[in-house]
């Protein structure tokens, strides 16, 4: 059977939306983990490595692999969207007292001989103090900020950040960064598969088109995370933390 056999009607339905909505990305849990501050704010790779014109994987524009519309169009949505919805997030999850944790692409050697395989042939590298491994200073970790170093796609597989989250009773995760369809989404499967609740601001992040963009956010939505925009997060946290909240009490997992 192929696609011209099927009834039109269903060819744009998800058979298991309410599914996974009522279990996952609805659960009355992810508003409870908001509520009584166990939700953090994750950061995903905003470094001049990926996040910078001229810096990093775009040091040599014309050989990036990006042609030169989409470093325009990749661009233009961090400095435009992104990076400011980045900080109004984060400025709202620090006037909570919620945590805001930073990932960055950073190895633990200069020659970056500790690197993940994937990230070796992709050439892929920032070195302990390089510019590279800066944090882009609109939406830099302030404080005493958590910030967690990996040298492959996925934090979780890559970092002892699942250890981490789980010490500071949180349960649930909003997630921003770069890129959409790489780090970002591959932190979302492996957060929500670890049953934390996640969801994806779809204003704060960004890949390199907006194919790539909209794919990762349709793949997300009721499946892995709910999705919101910065508005509407930020209007959740005003309405719904109790700002004397006991930051020492774990909930169970």
């Amino acid at each position: 059977m192929t696609e011209h056999d099927l009834d039109p009607a269903f060819l744009n339905v998800d058979p298991l939306q309410s599914t996974y909505r009522e279990a996952i990305t609805e659960s009355p849990e992810l508003k409870l983990s908001v509520q009584h501050a166990h939700t953090a704010l994750l950061c995903i790779d905003m470094q001049y490595l990926d996040a910078a014109p001229g810096f990093g994987v775009f040091a040599d524009a014309e050989k990036s692999g990006v042609p030169p519309e989409a470093q325009a169009y990749y661009f233009d949505r961090l400095d435009t969207e992104v990076l400011p919805n980045v900080r109004r997030l984060q400025d709202a999850f620090r006037a909570h007292g919620l945590e805001v944790i930073h990932t960055r692409i950073q190895s633990l050697t200069r020659d970056g001989r500790d690197r993940g395989p994937g990230h070796k042939r992709l050439g892929l590298h920032a070195a302990p103090g390089s510019k590279e491994a800066e944090f882009i200073e609109q939406v830099a970790p302030i404080g005493d900020e958590i910030v967690i170093n990996k040298t492959a796609s996925g934090v979780f597989n890559a970092t002892n950040i699942e250890y981490i989250l789980r010490n500071m009773g949180i349960t649930g995760l909003f997630i921003v960064g770069v890129y959409s369809n790489e780090c970002v989404s591959t932190a979302i499967r492996d957060a929500c598969d670890l049953g934390f609740y996640v969801t994806l601001l779809s204003d704060g992040c960004a890949t390199v088109t907006p194919e790539l963009q909209n794919a990762t956010v349709t793949t997300m939505k009721d499946r892995y995370a709910r999705v919101m925009t910065t508005a509407q997060a930020i209007a959740e946290l005003n309405a719904l933390v109790d700002d004397g909240h006991d930051t020492d009490c774990v909930p169970e997992s």
